[in-house]
């Protein structure tokens, strides 16, 4: 009997270590050499950038407008210019080539819903 729990309990410990095996070892990568981005690339990097910050200040006005934080007058003062930005970047967006669908899935909407 005691054979038997002695077998068993090794059995299982075997079993534990196969199965965490692949979890415990460090994965081996490719390569750990970053690619240089090219002129188009860093630009079109730099221009999503700009969309998202301009969008994230423009998202933040309107909750603070709606939380009683801003005035209307500040508010009427401030969303302009920050809506021209925001619609600035998403054309300098599609000319660089970014199509429309990315500059709204990046908003986190599907492509054909309106706010």
């Amino acid at each position: 009997m005691t054979l038997a729990l002695l077998l068993s309990a090794a059995l299982a410990v075997v079993c534990v270590v196969v199965v965490a095996l692949p979890f415990i070892r460090e994965p081996e990568p490719e390569s750990d050499v970053l690619d240089e981005l090219d002129e188009d690339e860093r630009r079109r990097l730099e221009l999503l950038e700009e969309r998202d910050r301009t969008l994230a200040a423009l998202k933040e006005l309107e909750f603070d407008h709606r939380t009683g934080t801003v005035s209307d007058d500040d508010y009427r003062a401030q969303v302009g210019p920050l809506r021209r930005d925001v619609a600035a970047a998403l054309r300098a967006l599609e000319e660089s080539g970014v199509g429309s669908r990315d500059a709204v899935v990046g908003q986190g909407r599907p492509s054909g819903e309106r706010k």
